[in-house]
């Protein structure tokens, strides 16, 4: 009974303990979380290049019109522990204006603007005859908290997505289209976790839109035009993460916890119940 009871109480007090533990690690993984904030506007049009490509938050749907042969960039930002999905749709005219035999294509580049490899996903896809839209879609790699000079690993910082049409006919140049992006992400947490941390994110300088139009010379405002839009530098609502936290830490403090409880129990189990009546004292 003895032995019986002191199994229960271990047992719930590790169950407590483990819970505990798990519940604080759900709460600090999920603080790092860069959803969209519901006051925050998506943006209705594309960037036509990586330097004026348009800020988009992860979980909004941004818009764009556009032409065919353009090239449409947005920017998002995406921490370590996140597995990012950009879903693109391009919304293609009626039919008697409707491109013939266009392929649409979606790439996502990093902070450094290193092309990033999609793990799966439909990243280019031909268009059909009687196709009014097309999807595409680009799953990327966990983004590592630290990773080799040497390596192509997704890091923390701003990402880059850039949609077009990769093949057209010369009379399919300059048909309307409406494009629609959206960004989201898998919180993968300490089972791609790594021992380091970056100095600092990749993003662009922090160059304002006042400071980038005040460096500028002057042309382009002649001409109608301005260069000097800010460069992306949004970052998650709660900062970057530290990238020394994961649940790993959870997990061993909860192996830890669950192995003594077995030693406990593994002793209370074999040590028995003292002297047997029969062994007179002193043997």
């Amino acid at each position: 009974m003895r032995t019986t009871k002191l199994l229960a109480t271990a047992g719930l007090l590790g169950a407590s303990a483990l819970t505990a533990l798990l519940g604080a690690g759900t709460a600090f993984a999920g603080s790092g979380d860069s959803g969209s904030s519901g006051d925050d506007k998506a943006p209705t049009e594309a960037g036509t290049s990586f330097r004026t490509a348009q800020e988009v938050k992860q979980g909004q749907q941004a818009t764009a019109g556009a032409s065919t042969g353009d090239y449409l960039y947005w920017s998002f930002p995406a921490n370590s522990g996140q597995r990012p999905t950009v879903k693109a749709t391009v919304k293609l005219p009626d039919s008697a204006a409707r491109p013939s035999g266009a392929t649409w294509r979606i790439d996502v580049y990093d902070g450094l603007r290193r092309r990033q490899s999609c793990m799966y996903g439909t990243q280019s896809r031909a268009t059909a005859p009687d196709a009014t839209s097309v999807g595409l879609s680009c799953t990327l790699r966990t983004v590592r908290a630290w990773s080799e000079q040497w390596a192509n690993d997704p890091l923390p910082g701003t990402y880059y997505v850039r949609l077009t049409a990769a093949t057209l006919t010369p009379s399919d140049q300059g048909l309307p289209v409406s494009a629609e992006v959206e960004v989201t992400s898998k919180d993968v947490g300490g089972s791609s976790a790594v021992d380091g941390s970056l100095a600092a994110p990749l993003v662009p300088g922090s160059t304002t839109k006042e400071a980038a139009a005040a460096s500028d010379d002057g042309s382009d405002e002649e001409n109608g035009s301005s260069t000097g839009q800010a460069l992306a530098t949004d970052e998650p609502e709660d900062g970057w993460s530290s990238g020394w936290w994961s649940d790993r830490w959870v997990w061993t403090a909860a192996g830890g916890i669950l192995a003594a409880l077995a030693g406990i129990g593994g002793y209370a189990l074999t040590r028995g119940t003292g002297r047997p009546s029969r062994v007179p004292p002193g043997m």
